[in-house]
C-alpha cells in the first residue's frame, strides 16, 4: 500500500533521485516537503495514460456536412504565385 511520506527540503535534495523512483513506481502516495517545519512542497506520482484511452477518444467529435467534398479546392480567390505576387509587407 502506498503510503504518504513527509521530509525536509535538505533531505528531500539529498536522496530526490531515489524518491522521484518511489514516486514512479507508485510505492509512495505522495511526498510532502517541509521547511522550517512548513510545507513548501507536495509531490505526487505521475498519473497513468493508457494508448487504449486515448485510441478512439475523439471519434464523433467532428461532423462532415452530408454533401461536402473533401477533396475539392478549399480558395475562392486566386493564390499570390499565380498573380505573380511573392511577398506581402
Amino acid at each position: 500500500m502506498a503510503a504518504t511520506e513527509t521530509i525536509t527540503a535538505s533531505e528531500f535534495k539529498a536522496k530526490c533521485l531515489n524518491i522521484l523512483d518511489r514516486l514512479a513506481g507508485h510505492e509512495l502516495e505522495r511526498v510532502i516537503i517541509t521547511k522550517r517545519g512548513r510545507t513548501v512542497g507536495v509531490l505526487l506520482p505521475p498519473q497513468t495514460l493508457a494508448v487504449q484511452d486515448l485510441f478512439g477518444s475523439m471519434r464523433g467529435s467532428v461532423t462532415i456536412p452530408e454533401g461536402f467534398d473533401l477533396t475539392a479546392p478549399v480558395l475562392d480567390e486566386p493564390l499570390d504565385a499565380e498573380e505573380g505576387i511573392w511577398h506581402r509587407e
